[in-house]
C-alpha cells in the first residue's frame, strides 16, 4: 500500500510551508474529482476551496499510487475518498473558518459524554467488562473540555467499591477478576474526580500484594493472575505504583522473588527495551508487531522510571522509533494510523500523537522557560514540530467530529462516535495544541520524578480559533496535571499502609 507522509523525515509532494502559500485551486478540484479511483464529484467543493486557505497536501490524492490492487489498498483509497470532502471544506451543514477548519462542537461533545455516565441502553452489555474504562473515558474527556466532574465522586466511589476485589485490584464489572488495565482505568477515574473519598476507596495494601503476584522474572507484569504479560502491564503497573506511592519491595511469594531481593521495578526497563522490534516501533511482547499504543506504553513507562532524556536513549533506539512514529502520519488525511499498512484512526491521535511530547522533551532535556528551547543546540531542527500538528488538528476537527446531533468523536467519517474515541481524540487534540517541556528531574536513579511544563502551542498559521483549544493534560499519566499532583501529594503524605 502506498503512503504519503507529512512528517519531516519523509519526502512529500511539497513542504507545508510552501503549500500554505499557494492560492491556485484548479489542481485541488481536479485531484478531488478526476482521480481514477474517485467516482464521486463533491458538490460545492470548487466554491469552498476558493474561499479557504487549505494546503494542497490535505486536499490532493497522493502523487504515487501502487498499481497492485489489494484489499488493503482498496480500503485505503476508500478512506481517502470519504475524508477528502471534510478536509476540503466541502461537507454539508458544516461551518468552516478561513482555514477550512470547523469549530470544536464543545457543548455537543460534553452532552455526549455526560449521557454515557447515565443509565446505558441494553446494547452496551458488550462493554460490561469495561466499566472502569467507560468511566475514565467520560470523566477525562469532560475534564479536557473544561468541565467540573467532582459531582460524580460519590457515585464513582460506590461503583469502585462494588468491583474492587479483596485480593487486590479492580475487575471490569461486578464479580469479575481483577485486571491490570481495568485497575489502571478505575484509579485514573478516581484521580480525575479527586478528593479523599475517592482516594481512600482504593485498598492499597491488597493492590500492592496483587501487583507482586503479577510481577514476572522477565521484568514485566501479567495483566491478570494467569494472564498474558505485555507492555501494557509495564506502563499500567508503573502508573499505579507511582500515583499511589506503593512500596517497591516484592513480597516473598511473588513469582519474581529471588534471594537477590528484586523489587517491582527490577528488570522493567530492560523488558521495555526487548519490545522494540526491527521496524523501530514497539510491540506488545518481544518479537511482535509494532503498534502505536504499545509505543506510548513504552515511553510512558520509561518516563516514570527515570527522566526521559536519560531513559529513552539508554533503553531504546530513539532515531528508529522517531522514524517509525513519523511514518504513522498520512496525507491527505493528516491523521495517524496505529500500525504499518493500517488506516488512519482518530484514537491514534492519542496513542501515537501523545508519544511526541515525550520524545520532544527527551530530545530537549531539562530547560528553563526563560529561554527559547524550541531548537536543540547547534541545530535547525524545531523539536516541537517533529510531526505535522496542523495535519493532525485538521483531521480531528474536520473528520473525527460527529457533526450530527449525537456529538462525540469518532474513528473516521464513516464511523459512529463513542466514548473511547471521544476521550482519546480529545487527548490527541490537547497534545497537538500544547508544547511539553521537561523542566527538571530530581536525580538519575529509578523513579526519578520529572516536572513538565505544558503550555499553549501557537501555530503559524493557527488554523483553529482560541476558543477551540482544550485543556492541557499530564504528558505521562493523562489526567489533568493538577489532579495528578493532588493524588500523589495525598499518598506521599501517608507512607506505608
Amino acid at each position: 500500500m502506498r503512503r504519503y507522509h507529512v512528517g519531516p523525515h519523509m519526502p512529500i509532494k511539497t513542504s507545508l510551508a510552501r503549500a500554505r502559500q499557494r492560492t491556485t485551486y484548479k489542481k485541488k478540484i481536479m485531484a478531488l474529482t478526476s482521480h481514477p479511483h474517485s467516482a464521486t464529484t463533491f458538490q460545492g467543493v470548487r466554491d469552498e476551496l476558493e474561499s479557504h486557505m487549505i494546503p494542497d497536501v490535505f486536499t490532493s490524492w497522493p502523487p504515487i499510487h501502487d498499481t497492485l490492487k489489494t484489499p488493503s489498498s482498496a480500503v485505503q483509497d476508500q478512506t481517502i475518498k470519504e475524508c477528502l470532502p471534510f478536509l476540503a471544506a466541502g461537507a454539508d451543514k458544516v461551518h468552516y473558518n478561513q482555514h477550512g477548519v470547523p469549530h470544536l462542537d464543545r457543548e455537543r461533545h460534553i452532552k455526549f459524554l455526560r449521557k454515557h455516565l447515565e443509565r446505558l441502553p441494553s446494547r452496551y452489555v458488550a462493554l460490561d467488562a469495561s466499566r472502569p474504562w467507560i468511566l475514565y473515558w467520560c470523566l477525562n474527556g469532560l475534564s479536557l473540555l473544561g468541565e467540573d466532574v467532582s459531582s460524580y465522586r460519590d457515585a464513582l466511589v460506590e461503583t469502585a467499591r462494588s468491583i474492587q476485589n479483596t485480593t487486590g485490584g479492580f475487575g471490569g464489572g461486578i464479580g469479575h477478576e481483577s485486571h491490570l488495565a481495568c485497575t489502571y482505568g478505575m484509579v485514573l477515574a478516581l484521580s480525575v474526580v479527586g478528593g479523599e473519598a475517592a482516594y481512600e476507596v482504593i485498598d492499597r495494601r491488597a493492590l500492592w500484594k496483587w501487583l507482586c503476584a503479577l510481577k514476572q522474572p522477565s521484568g514485566g507484569f501479567h495483566m491478570a493472575v494467569g494472564g498474558e504479560a505485555d507492555i501494557r502491564g509495564a506502563y499500567c503497573a508503573a502508573v499505579l505504583i507511582t500515583l499511589l506511592n506503593l512500596p517497591l519491595d516484592l513480597s516473598s511469594d511473588s513469582p519474581a522473588w529471588t534471594a537477590d531481593q528484586p523489587n517491582l521495578f527490577t528488570g522493567l526497563a530492560e523488558y521495555v527495551r526487548r519490545c522494540q522490534n526491527f521496524e523501530g516501533g514497539i510491540s506488545a511482547q518481544p518479537d511482535g508487531e509494532a503498534h502505536g499504543a504499545y509505543a506510548f506504553c513504552a515511553l510512558g513507562c520509561l518516563a516514570i522510571l527515570g527522566a526521559p532524556h536519560r531513559t529513552f536513549s539508554r533503553y531504546l533506539d530513539v532515531p528508529r522509533l522517531i522514524s517509525w512514529l513519523s511514518s504513522r502520519q498520512y496525507a491527505p488525511e493528516g491523521g495517524l494510523g496505529g500500525r504499518t499498512n493500517k488506516l488512519v484512526d482518530g484514537c491514534y491521535s492519542h496513542w501515537v500523537g501523545c508519544c511526541w511530547p515525550l520524545i520532544e522533551a527527551s530530545l530537549a532535556g531539562p530547560s528553563s522557560l526563560m529561554f527559547d528551547v524550541n531548537k536543540t543546540k547547534n541545530s535547525d531542527i524545531d523539536i516541537h514540530n517533529l510531526y505535522s500538528r496542523e495535519g493532525l488538528i485538521r483531521y480531528i476537527l474536520c473528520c473525527a467530529q460527529d457533526n450530527s446531533k449525537r456529538g462525540g468523536m469518532r474513528d473516521k467519517p464513516s464511523k459512529s462516535s463513542d466514548a473511547y474515541h471521544t476521550c482519546y481524540v480529545l487527548s490527541g487534540l490537547s497534545s497537538a495544541q500544547h508544547v511539553t517541556r521537561l523542566l527538571a528531574s530530581d536525580g538519575e536513579g529509578m523513579m526519578t520524578h520529572s516536572e513538565y511544563d505544558v503550555s499553549p502551542h501557537h501555530g503559524n498559521p493557527q488554523v483553529y480559533a482560541e476558543e477551540d483549544r482544550v485543556n492541557p493534560t499530564d504528558p505521562v499519566y493523562f489526567i489533568p496535571e493538577g489532579k495528578r499532583k493532588e493524588i500523589m501529594s495525598y499518598f506521599l503524605s501517608k507512607p506505608g499502609f
